[in-house]
């Protein structure tokens, strides 16, 4: 018989806030514990929140479309049977209606929360006005769309119908839009009203939000490493052959199938203990050398747009152990299924652009790491093999590799130093190798 808070949970370590989208429960509702309680949206993923306790859910602090740091109260929950604990439980959090909040909790959220208005009083939560300004919707347009949350707020599902509805030509855009929604940062290049002609035939087609992100996340990183990128070309022969002659027995007795990628991984592993300042990221004029081996890996979405998943402690995995750790988050993704979590925390990115048919790319950084290797496509090729009897032509599995890394902190001689290293590693591949 006591009254449980439900706080906004930590979802990555650089995500501090998050929008909830629905609740599952209603005041008054039974809840079981781990039961879903509500979804909440960051910039990265979508995800489901479960009840902490078992009980009966007393009060919902927070509304849909509402922006929650991390660690505030957004909802109670009575255990037991009786209701008169309720009085012993902590001090009230502000609940939606009410503009104050105490002197412990992050006065961002109400200063987040202020209506965004057009010559009127309409509500517009920031997450509405972010996938407005990613759409191109005018303030304008935004005063227009039939609202069917609260006191007819415009919510997510309302915003995105519109959009696809203006896709589709079934919506005109109002004739005047001077007034736009405003991004949360500056644009970087002067706006103009101009209106842009495109000549001949084409097809214009507007990104969508995680196009955008991604776009934005790109731009960033060349303005913040210094780019450079080395290739080198391994021959994989014998690592080949090897998972050509256990994957049947490997799938049987570990229930797993086993790619290229968690070979990748291990031979980046070894060579990041060796030079680890390849594992780490620049805050102004220190460098942060990370202890922790995370490996992001580059992985599909069914949209097509790409996401970086990470392992954590990667180095303290065994092959075994990497290949469900890159099966789960690659099944993950494929199916929209990534927690935040689970895209936070990386210090060095693998992306094997060979998936795709590429035998060589030049990938940028993932902010703030300051190295991304990408292996291209294996192909068989005749090469020269030196013998202790002469040289000779075989054929042979070759494969391309190619690492990006910031020049700020990792010079040529380190970063060609660390590519060849992890050459050596797949090259020398040992093809009675124990798994």
């Amino acid at each position: 018989m006591a009254m449980v808070d439900l706080v906004m949970p930590k979802m990555g370590e650089s995500i501090m806030e998050a929008t909830i989208l629905k609740w599952h429960k209603n005041p008054g509702d039974y809840v079981k514990m781990d039961e879903t309680l509500l979804e909440i949206a960051t910039d990265k993923v979508d995800s489901e929140v479960p009840s902490t306790a078992e009980g009966t859910l007393e009060e919902v602090l927070f509304q849909v479309n509402d922006v929650v740091s991390v660690g505030t109260v957004i909802a109670r929950i009575r255990t037991g049977q009786e209701a008169t604990s309720a009085s012993a439980a902590p001090a009230p959090t502000p609940t939606p209606e009410s503009n104050e909040v105490p002197a412990t909790e992050n006065t961002a959220v109400v200063q987040e929360e202020r209506p965004v208005t057009n010559g009127g009083a309409r509500f517009y939560s920031p997450l509405v006005l972010n996938i407005a300004g990613s759409e191109g919707v005018s303030l304008s347009e935004l005063e227009n769309i039939p609202g069917s949350g609260n006191d007819g707020r415009v919510t997510k599902k309302d915003i995105l119908q519109y959009v696809a509805d203006k896709k589709a030509g079934n919506v005109s855009a109002p004739k005047s839009m001077e007034i736009m929604v405003k991004q949360e940062e500056p644009r970087r290049t002067p706006e103009t009203s101009a209106p842009v002609s495109y000549s001949g035939n084409v097809e214009i087609i507007e990104m969508d939000r995680m196009r955008k992100m991604i776009s934005k996340h790109m731009i960033e990183s060349t303005q913040t490493s210094a780019h450079v990128t080395s290739f080198s070309e391994a021959d994989v022969t014998n690592m080949v052959l090897w998972r050509e002659r256990v994957k049947k027995d490997f799938e049987k007795r570990e229930g797993e199938k086993i790619t290229f990628t968690p070979l990748f991984v291990e031979a980046v592993v070894r060579c990041i203990k060796k030079f680890p300042w390849l594992n780490s990221s620049v805050e102004g004029d220190k460098i942060i050398v990370k202890k922790d081996i995370n490996i992001g890996m580059a992985a599909a979405l069914p949209n097509g747009n790409l996401i970086v998943p990470v392992i954590k402690g990667a180095d303290q995995l065994n092959l075994v152990g990497l290949t469900k750790q890159v099966n789960q988050l690659a099944n993950a993704a494929r199916n929209n299924k990534l927690k935040p979590d689970d895209t936070a925390g990386g210090t060095f990115t693998l992306t094997n652009v060979g998936t795709f048919g590429s035998i060589m790319g030049t990938p940028i950084i993932n902010q703030p790491q300051v190295a991304i290797l990408a292996v291209g496509a294996i192909k068989k090729r005749p090469v020269v093999i030196e013998t202790e009897q002469g040289d000779s032509i075989a054929i042979r599995h070759m494969m391309y590799l190619s690492l990006s890394y910031d020049h700020r902190i990792i010079d040529g001689g380190l970063g060609s130093t660390f590519l060849n290293a992890v050459t050596k590693e797949l090259e020398n591949f040992n093809p009675e190798k124990e798994w």
